[in-house]
């Protein structure tokens, strides 16, 4: 596939896919309605309920899940390329963990914080949570180890998870920070769109720009420095991106893991190695992840909800695992 078709067609027939699950995303749930339902809430002036429930929930809901599975899956891939490491991931190696928890002392010890302040807060908290991870794995000798990371990963992840739900229960603030813990949509306002959207367009639109350099870093630290790349100033400038799509992205919808490890495993196995090709596929195939996953939740329990977050592990355990036991080739 990846000699046949050109990358402009791959990416066409992802945006179709895309396009195809964001109206099947506004098409069915709890309550079912039908494809003219949708049309006319879109784009006709109709006020009844069936209107309200497409313009007020579900569009704004399917809107975050697009930004937010674009963003962990584009931080997942540069995480990937800029550490040599198959298996780094945003939920994986603390970012997540780190804003959930900045996210819980925010809510306790500023309650009146409103959304932007939040969400400055969770992207405090990434950066924290990734240095603490990134700061352990380079201690010992030998420098970044894979496997040394996804401990160190695991460890801190599990650390700030506790900090996040102890400071819930000492405050009592448990019911607020579950619903971003939960991972979920639910609740998502076009006021918090407006917020957090902006900040995800412009870092993506930056990782595009940065592709290049980040194909040749990927490749080799030592060659990108024979080409003349200034490595470490072209590091910061990817972590600060990597930062801000993870702490939007839980800022949005909470503290999900594997999308960003999943999506640009699948992704490169389709369009190579190239990062020029892999971030926008990334983009688009995360966008359709999160579009499906949060549409299993919606019906397979309806009218209950099964949190997002769940299904996600549920589907990317067994990936992670696949990758472990490859060592990290499983589609590459």
């Amino acid at each position: 596939m990846k000699r046949t078709l050109p990358f402009t067609t791959k990416l066409i027939a992802g945006l179709l896919v895309l396009a195809a699950m964001f109206v099947a995303s506004l098409v069915f749930g709890a309550a079912d309605t039908s494809f003219r339902e949708v049309w006319n809430a879109l784009f006709a002036e109709t006020a009844d309920d069936t209107t309200s429930i497409i313009r007020e929930i579900r569009l704004p809901r399917e809107i975050a899940a697009i930004f937010v599975g674009a963003a962990l899956a584009v931080s997942g891939a540069m995480m990937q390329g800029m550490t040599r490491n198959p298996l780094a991931d945003p939920g994986l190696l603390g970012l997540t963990a780190g804003a959930n928890a900045a996210l819980a002392f925010t809510l306790a010890f500023i309650p009146s914080a409103n959304y932007f302040m939040i969400m400055i807060a969770c992207f405090i908290g990434a950066a924290i949570g990734a240095g603490i991870v990134f700061g352990i794995g380079a201690m010992k000798r030998g420098g970044f180890s894979p496997f040394r990371i996804v401990l160190a990963g695991a460890a801190i992840t599990a650390l700030l998870n506790a900090v996040a739900e102890g400071i819930g229960l000492y405050f009592h603030i448990s019911k607020d920070i579950s619903q971003w813990t939960a991972g979920g949509l639910i609740g998502t306002t076009w006021g918090q769109l407006q917020v957090i959207v902006p900040f995800i367009i412009v870092s993506l639109l930056i990782a595009i720009f940065t592709a290049r350099q980040l194909t040749i870093l990927s490749l080799n630290e030592e060659a990108a420095i024979g080409l003349g790349q200034d490595t470490r100033r072209i590091k910061v400038l990817l972590f600060f991106i990597i930062t801000l799509l993870a702490g939007a992205a839980v800022a949005l919808a909470g503290n999900m893991a594997f999308i960003g490890l999943m999506i640009p495993h699948i992704v490169r196995a389709i369009v190579g190695t190239d990062y020029r090709f892999v971030i926008p596929m990334s983009a688009v195939a995360g966008a359709v992840f999160m579009l499906f996953a949060d549409l299993l939740g919606r019906i397979i329990n309806a009218p209950f909800e099964t949190p997002v977050a769940a299904i996600v592990a549920i589907l990317g355990l067994p990936f992670f695992l696949l990758i472990v036991r490859k060592g990290g080739r499983a589609f590459t």
